[in-house]
């Protein structure tokens, strides 16, 4: 686990303090200035912006069974059924309204570059051995931003483990990576937009069971031909640039998963 600053420790005390010791401590969301986003303005139902918009990239992962968060800056009964999910995961009041007590859980398990505290940029490079986010049909900033977004379904996949370690073995390939590895000429990794995951501490099936609930329209585990050492997550349906109809395809036989589209 990577070392969080001074700063989140204050946050993680702020949230086990009793409730007038929080609200004096965190009484308005720009409270805690962060090093990767900061706030400063409750959110709910109806509201709109580039604010709303980051918040869902976090909560992406609480999007619940076959469905996603999109990335629209609307503040909807999605995003603010996903907020609620988190809420609960992580013990916070499940109002569906995002404030101070909801961003200071976020600044905590989030680092100063943006990403999700148990996932990294290094590891989701890693198709064939960290190839810089070049060579694949989108550009390095596009990447990289989808990337972010598999990387916090992730940490929400993780969350709702028991918060049991989820090991990465591929994510973004170039499209050299991908042909060396025998991959599909559209892939997903290719997008930034795909994970192979493994895990030492729970079986396979239930990487692939649990992915349903968190924004993964991409699923591909035990029972498919060269599926049966990992399982392969993405986010296919939000994806507009692969020339594909945007759909969600779940294939794990030896899960109970049946192959098919949802």
């Amino acid at each position: 686990m990577r070392v969080h600053n001074v700063k989140r420790a204050l946050v993680a005390l702020a949230l086990a303090l009793p409730g007038a010791a929080i609200a004096s401590v965190v009484a308005a969301p720009a409270a805690h200035a962060d090093a990767c986003y900061t706030w400063d303005r409750t959110l709910y139902q109806g509201r709109s912006g580039s604010d709303v918009r980051e918040l869902q990239l976090r909560v992406a992962g609480w999007a619940g069974n076959r469905d996603i968060v999109e990335l629209d800056g609307r503040y909807g009964p999605k995003t603010a059924a996903a907020v609620r999910r988190f809420q609960s995961a992580y013990g916070l009041t499940a109002d569906g309204i995002a404030g101070p007590q909801t961003f200071a859980k976020l600044y905590q398990i989030q680092d100063d570059n943006c990403t999700p505290r148990h996932f990294s940029y290094a590891e989701m490079d890693d198709g064939c051995g960290r190839g810089g986010w070049t060579g694949g049909p989108l550009t390095t900033a596009q990447t990289r931003q989808n990337a972010l977004r598999t990387m916090w379904k992730l940490e929400a996949l993780r969350k709702s483990l028991g918060d049991k370690p989820i090991i990465v073995t591929s994510g973004f390939r170039s499209r050299t990576c991908n042909n060396q590895v025998g991959g599909a000429s559209n892939s997903q990794h290719l997008y930034g937009n795909a994970a192979d995951l493994i895990s030492r501490d729970q079986p396979l099936c239930d990487l692939a069971r649990a992915a349903r609930n968190h924004g993964f329209s991409g699923i591909i585990g035990p029972g498919v031909s060269g599926h049966d050492t990992h399982v392969h997550v993405d986010s296919r349906r939000e994806n507009n640039r692969d020339n594909t109809t945007n759909s969600t395809y779940w294939a794990a036989p030896d899960c109970g998963i049946a192959p098919g589209n949802r």
